[in-house]
């Protein structure tokens, strides 16, 4: 099958409209989570501790990881309560754990985060 200029041009347009819409949510993610500034601010003094212990490169590769895993997590979530209040705004015991459930899979998140990261930067204080 062969490409034509405007076909490529139409994908190209696609591609990069699902860039913006991804920064737009990214964008909803910082404005509606505290939570969401909280793990950019400690995201950032963890990327900041590895500069200045000079991590190797595999430290630095698994520090970003687990970074990206806990803001994807916690992005989910904030999808995901979304969701539960545009299609059941009242109280419901159903859709109260579901959050709650969300909310635990981002406290999992974290909570393997901060562990990998003082396997990280324990031996770095010493």
């Amino acid at each position: 099958m062969a490409l034509t200029v405007e076909y490529t041009f139409t994908m190209l347009y696609k591609f990069t409209r699902s860039f913006s819409y991804a920064f737009i949510g990214l964008g909803l993610a910082w404005r509606k989570g505290l939570n969401f500034k909280f793990q950019i601010l400690c995201a950032l003094i963890a990327l900041s501790f590895g500069c200045f212990f000079n991590l190797s490169g595999i430290e630095f590769l698994i520090l970003l990881l687990v970074i990206t895993l806990v803001l994807t997590a916690e992005t989910f979530n904030t999808a995901l309560e979304e969701v539960c209040d545009k299609f059941h705004p009242m109280h419901d015991p159903h859709i109260a754990r579901i959050k709650d459930l969300s909310a635990a899979a981002v406290l999992v998140t974290s909570l393997g985060a901060a562990i990998i990261g003082a396997i990280i930067f324990i031996p770095h204080l010493w």
